[in-house]
């Protein structure tokens, strides 16, 4: 049946090892939203600000700020962190988080303060009577990578990258500075096309900060980006996710890999939680919820891509996966 991947051997060359690039062309950012904040002397946010009213969905919704100017803190939970001038920080979850500058200060809630969209210029909320004070860029991304599991799994609460700080050998802080600057010309100097210009900004960004995820991954920890800095699970990984659809066969994967076919399972086990069959099915499922959003595909035709020889086989699948039935999930994401 077409549900069981191939175990016959098979030959093929060798993948480029750009994982993240493959996953990246199938799971674009749907959607971002961005504004410049600009508070001054004491003040602090809402404990949990709302984005409800700024995203068209909450699902994959990730909140994020970039430090231009100046210093504040960060409070999540009972966790306090100074921040100054080029940190950036990613929340994968929305996790509900604080910002402030000083003690017992003015509350101060730009997302309820925003201008209805559409806008024709980016948002600049100032806050206070001083001249000078902190300078955030905020917003936040859509990404329905989310809906990915390993990948889902592997991200941290709170993403926070310090530019300033950056001496790690193979990234350069240098170059996601500049492009923070050219963020914040966007927004000083407002010109045709600056609020498309933004959203591509604050992708590249977040793709840089991913890339850094993945180089900061501690040699012996499991987890995707775990997995994307070996070797051998990445030459692995970066086959699947540039053919997808592909019959792959574990013969096939572990002689691209360099490993046996125990070698490559018993990796993919400890470091992945997971086997190579299973992956591949799971990302084929994502695939498919995305194709169930996006296109006008027949349900049948999103199946038989996924691998699945019958709608009932896929649907019994895709329910284990999702919590909902496919067509119970391309209405919702319609409505």
């Amino acid at each position: 049946m077409r549900e069981a991947l191939s175990e016959n051997p098979g030959v093929m060359g060798v993948a480029r090892d750009d994982v993240l690039s493959a996953l990246l062309a199938n799971i674009r950012l749907s959607g971002s939203l961005q504004f410049c904040f600009m508070p001054t002397g004491d003040w602090q946010t809402d404990a949990a600000p709302s984005l409800a009213a700024l995203s068209a969905r909450a699902s994959g919704t990730m909140p994020f700020h970039i430090v231009v100017a100046g210093r504040c803190w960060l409070k999540v939970e009972a966790e306090v962190t100074d921040l100054e001038a080029g940190d950036v920080l990613v929340f994968p979850f929305g996790t509900g988080h604080q910002l402030g500058a000083g003690r017992d200060g003015m509350l101060v809630l730009p997302t309820r303060d925003l201008p209805q969209k559409p806008w024709r210029e980016i948002p600049v909320l100032r806050y206070g009577a001083e001249s000078e004070g902190v300078r955030l860029l905020c917003g936040y991304l859509q990404w329905e990578g989310l809906s990915f599991g390993p990948l889902r799994q592997a991200l941290p609460k709170l993403i926070h990258v310090r530019t300033r700080a950056a001496n790690e050998s193979d990234w350069d802080g240098d170059w996601l500075r500049a492009t923070i600057r050219q963020m914040t010309d966007e927004v000083d100097r407002p010109r045709a096309g600056g609020v498309s210009m933004l959203p591509r900004l604050t992708e590249i960004i977040f793709i840089e900060i991913l890339r850094h995820q993945i180089m900061m991954a501690a040699p012996h920890a499991t987890g995707w980006l775990a997995a994307l800095a070996d070797p051998a699970l990445s030459r692995c990984l970066s086959l699947i996710h540039d053919d997808p659809h592909r019959d792959w066969s574990l013969d096939e994967l572990a002689a691209c890999a360099g490993l046996s076919r125990s070698a490559l399972a018993d990796r993919f086990q400890s470091i992945l939680a997971t086997s190579p069959i299973r992956y591949i099915r799971d990302w084929r499922l994502t695939l498919a919820s995305m194709a169930l959003t996006t296109s006008t595909q027949p349900i049948a035709a999103i199946a038989y891509d996924a691998g699945y020889a019958t709608e009932a086989a896929f649907n019994r699948a895709f329910s284990r996966a999702f919590g909902t039935p496919p067509a119970a999930w391309r209405a919702a994401a319609r409505s």
